[in-house]
């Protein structure tokens, strides 16, 4: 380990539906950096380096964004993970300072996306997903009709349910435990309450998951201002810094393909990457007061709860069964209202996980504010594959 690392300010867009607004990329990176900037209350002009995150967009794209708030020379870096692009650029923007390259960094991502389910973009090359698709052939089969990632992860569901006798009201509790924390978040895309029945009975997308249990595409932004410690107290930056007690990336192992649906969506990355932050940090899951975790679908909320240690192979429905990810219980999972809710650009999300656990721990986050919040959890999840999880506390300088 080398310099600590604080995010010194955060920022981001409301999540819109796309089409929803007028605007463009740039438009929603360079609010996102200036909301960022002015959290933070230092001057464009002091950030070193800059990492940016988007899926979809041609080459240089975070220039393009970023050159709306300024003109600088300093290095910028364009990122693209799929779903876990966001917390990439934030990993390596915090590298650039743990490393001693940089004192103060920006992380930021964006997307502008198209309406409906994800499709392929470039049908004359090799699709990264290739493997990913021919190993679920194999174990369940392709209904070339239907969207590839409500397949994979409601297979995942099926393997859970098939192992651990799960009932598909546990999936919908999820949707209907996201969408009721979504309401008092003013940068969600969906602040609807919905019931379980009302999850239940919406439409069908692939069994057993339901719309109101996917995420929707989205566009938006978010950014993170980061700091070496030196940085903060040169500045005077210390009442609103939040340390990045650690933070690991994980890819793919032989496991993936080997070990079922649900390693097939990124389960055994989720193990790795938390077990070296806890190992790094010195906490563990029962130290944390808030998760934000990639529920891009309930299931992988489901699943997720094990990988992230927070309770033992199989008690994951007993653990939302049961209220204990709410708020009240002993940890409260997506208080923003989680991708299912709150939306999915690709590139921001990441970085909208983190711009909510640090109000989270400054104790701004309003009527979604989870009481005595003092450590947090970040899980940030991309097919094909990278996994990213970090961990926050609110930072003791004096």
């Amino acid at each position: 380990m080398g310099e600590k690392v604080f995010v010194v300010g955060v920022g981001m867009t409301k999540f819109e539906k796309p089409g929803g607004r007028d605007w463009d990329y740039p438009d929603m990176g360079a609010e996102a950096a200036r909301n960022a900037l002015a959290d933070s209350g230092i001057a464009y002009e002091l950030i070193e380096q800059a990492a940016i995150g988007y899926c979809y967009g041609d080459s240089t794209a975070g220039q393009r964004a970023l050159y709306e708030v300024g003109l600088s020379g300093i290095p910028i870096v364009n990122v693209n993970n799929n779903c876990a692009t966001g917390s990439s650029a934030l990993f390596l923007a915090k590298q650039f300072i743990e490393g001693g390259l940089a004192d103060c960094t920006l992380a930021l991502g964006f997307e502008k996306m198209e309406k409906g389910s994800l499709g392929v973009k470039f049908t004359d090359r090799a699709s990264p997903m290739g493997r990913f698709f021919s190993k679920m052939n194999k174990l369940r089969g392709v209904d070339r009709k239907a969207p590839g990632a409500p397949q994979m992860f409601g297979n995942a569901a099926r393997q859970y349910m098939e192992k651990y006798g799960a009932r598909p009201e546990s999936f919908a509790r999820i949707g209907e435990k996201n969408h009721r924390h979504s309401v008092n978040n003013p940068y969600s895309q969906f602040r609807d309450e919905y019931s379980l029945q009302d999850i239940l009975d919406a439409p069908m997308v692939w069994d057993p998951l339901t719309k109101l249990q996917c995420c929707p595409t989205s566009d938006g932004g978010a950014a993170a201002v980061l700091a070496s410690e030196r940085f903060v107290r040169e500045h005077g930056l210390e009442a609103n810094a939040v340390e990045i007690l650690a933070m690991a990336m994980t890819t793919d192992r032989s496991s993936t393909f080997d070990e079922g649906d649900m390693n097939l969506v990124g389960s055994d990355m989720t193990v790795g990457a938390s077990r070296a932050v806890y190992e790094q940090s010195g906490f563990g899951p029962e130290d944390v007061d808030v998760i934000e975790l990639h529920d891009c679908f309930s299931a992988n909320e489901m699943i997720t709860y094990e990988g992230l240690g927070l309770c033992e192979a199989g008690g994951a429905p007993e653990l939302i069964d049961s209220g204990a990810v709410t708020y009240g219980g002993k940890v409260v999972v997506n208080p923003s209202g989680g991708l299912i809710s709150k939306g999915h650009p690709l590139g921001a999300t990441g970085l909208a996980q983190c711009a909510e656990l640090n109000w989270q721990l400054r104790g701004e986050a309003e009527l979604r504010q989870v009481d005595g919040a003092k450590i947090a959890l970040q899980h940030n999840l991309g097919l094909g594959g990278a996994c990213v999880v970090g961990m926050y506390r609110k930072a003791d300088l004096p």
